[in-house]
């Protein structure tokens, strides 16, 4: 839940003055440094790059880009629908998002092994 909140809001603040993909380095340090199981980095990344993208996409859609993007829609295979467009642009960007957190973890478990525990028992 830490590392999703982190994503979030970082990445939409850090996308106000930086390009889009600056989303891809932050999520891939956020999943090193805070990416406990593969999974759950991936899950963290896509959910809040995505959810990110997803909000300024439908603001956007509500506040003057609809045409624009109905217009890209007709582009792509959406058939002009501006909202389906909306939806690519978060799962694009989830993808994005979860595979750098997972890769960052990734890295981070290859360097830094787990530490091995040793049980309580004494073999006799």
């Amino acid at each position: 839940m830490r590392l999703f909140l982190i994503l979030l809001i970082a990445a939409a603040v850090a996308q106000l003055f930086l390009p889009w993909w600056v989303v891809a380095p932050l999520s891939f340090v956020a999943g090193a440094a805070l990416g406990r199981t593969g999974g759950q980095a991936f899950l963290a990344g896509f959910a809040g790059i995505g959810m990110g993208w997803l909000g300024l996409a439908a603001w956007q859609q509500l506040h003057g880009a609809a045409r624009l993007s109905h217009r890209v829609a007709q582009l792509l295979p959406l058939g002009g629908a501006g909202w389906a467009l909306v939806v690519v642009t978060a799962v694009v960007g989830g993808l994005v998002g979860g595979v750098a957190a997972l890769a960052g973890c990734w890295l981070r478990q290859a360097l830094v092994p787990a530490p091995v525990e040793v049980s309580d028992t004494v073999a006799s």
